[in-house]
Order: structure tokens, then sequence, then C-alpha cells
């Protein structure tokens, strides 16, 4: 069962800084080079400085990104810049998007409060994803420096009568500690709930879920890695201290303003392709369409090549195909009984996903990548904007690139029920939880009160 607690968050003091619009970021596992910058000079408090920190020539075990990154932490709290909550609290919040598609503005609800880490194996949080180990590696550095999880990680759990939400319709009836507009366009607003009846029944409601990891799984795996330290350290006993917990942002997948995003491929280069002779060896797997789009603008290619994957998509799985200094563009349908060719091994609930069918038949059959190629982020890149996606093939930055429909939610809840992992970047959720509303700051000596 899900353990969820409120705790005694770290945040930036509102009454010094008053345009957290400035001080935030996303994940920073999707901040490039470019917008790492951006975000050091948007102002001196903005929370890359602590998530992302600079590399410097001449790093050392004693001065470097992390210890620097926990140098600034330190000296905010001593001024007042981040403070910590007086009591213990969850928090409520809502974000408001719009993708342009026609169907207008969304709202995805968020709860972000402490669940109790678990093993693996235990079936109460489940992965869905591949990770790596330099990626878990790198956030360990940063948590033993700081001591604290700056990021919460997505979780949505099955809750078709609403029944956690309920609880905290009445805390969005008073005004939010905040409300603000992002860079991107979306609207951001919490609450702060410090209610132990409320407490009570948002564990009870949680405690026969499970929580599937939506994004965050290299930060879930390395929450737990600490954990296993500090139980090394300083035992298991008494329970529930600080450091067997996570901070999470639960979401129930009802929510009608989740949103997952297609996450297309792009390959920076495949040693002597052939169009021709590519095309012709996934005749054996596929029904190939050639769309010339000749006279056709990229907006107007892009829309129309988004409809035919996804009506093509209701019945097998279909992928665009598009490469450099080619004026066509190719819908890809796989053929009845083709997933045979993708191997024995391989489970029935992972048959029927795109990006297995992608690596299986096309990446590897098809053009003789490895595996350890397709792991290899300096050959593949990952982007959830077709238009962009088509740009960067076009300008010649990337060779070639596949493109997807969307991972179905009830597949990812499929396959990390039955404990199977999808490919990195099967799924991309949409928009992403930004780092710098609360932290969790872990205090080893503090025990969670749990309900």
């Amino acid at each position: 069962m899900a353990i969820v607690a409120p705790f005694k968050s770290l945040t930036y003091n509102f009454d010094k800084l008053d345009d957290i619009s400035r001080l935030i970021t996303p994940p920073y596992d999707v901040i490039s080079e470019d917008e790492q910058e951006r975000y050091y000079q948007a102002d001196p408090y903005n929370v890359i400085r602590l998530i992302l920190g600079k590399k410097k020539i001449g790093d050392s075990d004693w001065d470097n990104r992390y210890t620097r990154s926990a140098d600034t932490q330190k000296r905010w709290e001593s001024e007042d810049i981040l403070v910590r909550e007086d009591y213990p609290s969850m928090y409520l919040t809502s974000l408001a998007y719009d993708l342009k598609d026609g169907n207008g503005p969304r709202v995805r609800w968020g709860l972000i409060a402490l669940v109790r880490i678990e093993d693996e194996g235990s079936g109460v949080i489940l992965p869905h994803e591949k990770t790596f180990s330099a990626h878990k590696d790198d956030r360990l550095r940063l948590i033993r420096a700081c001591g604290t999880q700056h990021s919460q990680i997505f979780g949505f759990y099955d809750d078709s009568e609403n029944s956690v939400f309920r609880c905290l319709e009445q805390a969005s009836s008073v005004p939010p500690r905040f409300s603000f507009k992002f860079q991107d366009g979306t609207r951001h607003q919490m609450w702060v709930i410090q209610d132990q009846a409320i407490f009570n029944k948002v564990a009870a409601g949680m405690r026969d879920k499970s929580i599937l990891i939506a994004d965050g799984h290299h930060r879930y795996e390395t929450s737990r890695n600490y954990r296993n330290i500090m139980r090394a350290r300083r035992g298991t006993r008494p329970a529930n201290r600080s450091y067997e917990y996570v901070m999470m942002y639960l979401t129930d997948m009802n929510d009608e303003g989740l949103t997952i995003l297609p996450s297309h491929r792009l390959i920076k280069r495949c040693e002597g392709f052939q169009t021709e002779a590519f095309l012709d060896k996934l005749k054996q797997w596929f029904e190939i369409d050639e769309l010339p789009f000749a006279g056709v603008d990229k907006h107007e290619r892009c829309l129309k090549l988004s409809q035919m994957l996804e009506e093509k998509g209701r019945v097998t799985s279909a992928i665009g195909f598009h490469f450099h200094k080619g004026d066509r563009y190719y819908v890809l349908s796989l053929k009845p009984g083709a997933t045979d060719e993708m191997g024995d091994d391989l489970h029935p609930s992972l048959r029927k996903l795109d990006v297995l069918v992608l690596s299986h038949l096309i990446l590897r059959k098809g053009l003789g990548f490895t595996q350890e190629d397709l792991d290899n982020e300096k050959i593949f890149h990952y982007n959830s904007v077709m238009e962009d996606t088509v740009s960067m093939v076009d300008s010649g930055a990337y060779e070639m690139t596949f493109l997807l429909n969307h991972t179905k939610i009830e597949h990812v809840k499929e396959v990390a029920g039955k404990a199977l992992i999808m490919p990195m970047k099967s799924t991309y959720f949409y928009p992403k939880v930004m780092t710098g509303l609360v932290f969790n700051k872990i205090d080893p000596n503090e025990i969670i009160q749990v309900t």
C-alpha cells in the first residue's frame, strides 16, 4: 500500500521574492546548455544553481558543481531566501495549458506530498522505463551534497471515483499561496494544506493504491539508493525517518488534464544508409505509404502526417519516416503477424508498443543498430514536437527521424502492472512538473508523522 504523508517543506521566501516565474525551471534532464545559461541569467536566485550547476575547469572532489550547489543552498537559507515551513503540509497545485490543438485549455491537478520509498518488486511504486547508471550517479552526488530533494517525482494512480481529490476541493476555495504564468505559457497555482483531517482522508484514500512513475525514474531510484546509504549509517529505527520518503507530485490517471505527447526519434548519423534499399527491406514487415507533399508548407505537412499516423494507429503500429534532403515522407504500417519477427523473448504487452516495433524491426533489423547504439545519446535524440523534429532533419542537424503516435495511458498501465520495462523515452508526459515550487530537506533525525 502507498504511504503518503505531509512534510515541512523548504520553499522560496515569498515575502522577499514575489516573482516565482523567474526562479523555477523544468526538470534538470530536459534543460539544454543554452537554456541552462538563460536560467542563470533570469535571476540570481533561480533554482538552476541548485539542480544543474555549471562545471568549471579545475573541478575537484572538494570543489565541484555539487559542492557549489550545497554552498549556494546553505547561503540562501542563511539569508532567508529559502525558508522552512513551520508545520507539516501538503500542496495542491493546478497547471493550466493549451496544446493549440483546437480542444482549448486544459487543467491538470496535482498533490505534492511525501511517499514512502518502496523496495523493488513491492508492487506499490511501479516504474515503466529503463534507467541508466550515469544519471543516477549524478543525482546521488547532488542529494548527498545538499541533503535535499529539489524536484518532485511525477507519479499517477488510478482513482476512478476521484475520492482523493474530492478531499482537497475545499483547499482550492481560498486564495492560493502563489499564481503565475511561466515563460512557456503554462499557468500555475499552489495552495498550502495544513489540515490534519485532510491528511487523514488523503492517506486513507491512497492506502490501497499503486503509484506509477510517470517522470523521474532516475531520481526515484536515486532516492532509494540514498535511503539505503542512510540506513547503513543511521539504521531503520525509529521507523519513518525522513530519508525513508521521497517527495512526489501525484495525479489521478483519470484527470482530464493528463497528456502524453509522442517522443519522436532523431538519428544523428547512420553509416551507409541507402533509402531504396532500406525501404525495400522494410516491405517484409510494413505497408509503406509515400507522401510527396509537393508545394505543401511544413505546418500543413506535419498536420496531415499526424492525422494519417493517428488514423492508421487505431488498428496497427504506424510510424512516420523522413530523411535529410528527402522531399518525401513515409508512413510505415505494421503488417499482421509481423510482431512475430520481434523475437520470442518479448512479452505480448510490449509487442503492442510502437517504440518497440521501431527499435526491433526498423532500427535494429532494418538499419543494423545494436542495443548499445540505441542507448547512445550521441546518436539518438528525442523531441515531442513534430515540426521542430522535421526542421532539425531538414537543416541537416540530424540525418533522419522516425515520427510516432503517443503511447496510450492504458498501455503504460499494463506494462507497469506486469513489472515490465519500456525503452528510454517511451513516454513524454506534458507539461513537465516544475522544479522550485517546494523542496524536501532531509533531516536524518526527523520522524515523518504518518496517519
